[in-house]
């Protein structure tokens, strides 16, 4: 009877053979993860412990969170995550004041799905425009007379093999919108950097008379792009992001890797 009161109050379905103390578990977890998010269709959290008993000492055997639809920092948009953990230990007294609070840090297998929509989306946030906005290159400057180049209208397309199109346009004193067009390989620095590899120009979709004036642009811009994407910009509370490997598929781009959680948000 408790274990149904407790469900229909906080509106969680759980998988059959879950107990009440796992019940509180994923409905703490939830409510906190989701105050890692600016926005979030759906949190799913399970949590396992067998005998249940041992999560009065705060041992739990596995924790697993599967997200969709979430947005990070009101204009990062990300299809799916999903975090698993190994055996976690918790301060049980936390759950019955409704934080989860880790005894030690622990690290979680992390997947991370991006859809091509997404992506394109968040060449629009304040955030990134902003450092495609007033560069002062020398080899952008060399073209504009000493005037500061911005890029604008960016657009990618995932291709197969982990490459990606990308176009843009800029403006120079004497030519208003310059096509920038480039094929690139996506790939992982240091775990946490998005690289821009082996950049080609492409072109195909440029003006002929504009080809060398945009082939020097576009490998510049390849630079700035080169220089964009460093996943602690976009740091969780409490967890950080490592990643393995990146794989395109289809319109979608998928991260493999792990996360390092300090704390839960909101029990720092």
């Amino acid at each position: 009877m408790q274990s149904d009161m407790f469900g229909a109050l906080t509106g969680l379905t759980t998988p059959p053979g879950t107990d009440f103390g796992e019940q509180v578990l994923n409905a703490v977890a939830s409510q906190s993860i989701r105050h890692l998010f600016t926005r979030c269709d759906a949190v799913d959290v399970v949590v396992r412990c067998f005998p249940s008993s041992k999560i009065l000492q705060g041992s739990i055997d596995s924790f697993k969170m599967q997200g969709r639809g979430l947005v990070i920092r009101k204009d990062f948009q990300v299809e799916e995550m999903t975090f698993e953990t190994d055996a976690v230990a918790i301060d049980f007294r936390s759950v019955l004041s409704g934080t989860i609070r880790l005894k030690h840090p622990t690290q979680a297998v992390a997947q991370v799905t991006l859809s091509e929509a997404a992506i394109n989306q968040a060449f629009d946030a304040e955030l990134v425009k902003k450092r495609l906005q007033n560069l002062t290159l020398p080899e952008l400057t060399d073209l504009s007379g000493g005037e500061p180049v911005t890029f604008r209208e960016v657009h990618l397309e995932l291709l197969p093999d982990n490459q990606a199109r990308i176009f843009a346009k800029t403006n120079l004193p004497n030519t208003a919108d310059v096509p920038i067009s480039l094929i690139v390989s996506l790939g992982i620095e240091r775990r946490r950097r998005i690289v821009f590899q082996n950049p080609r120009f492409d072109p195909a979709p440029v003006p002929e008379p504009l080809q060398s004036l945009s082939q020097t642009l576009t490998m510049a811009f390849a630079q700035v792009l080169d220089n964009m994407v460093d996943l602690d910009r976009f740091d969780l509370d409490g967890v950080t992001l490592r990643l393995n490997r990146l794989e395109t598929q289809g319109k979608k781009l998928l991260f493999s890797g792990y996360a390092q959680i300090e704390h839960f948000p909101g029990s720092g």
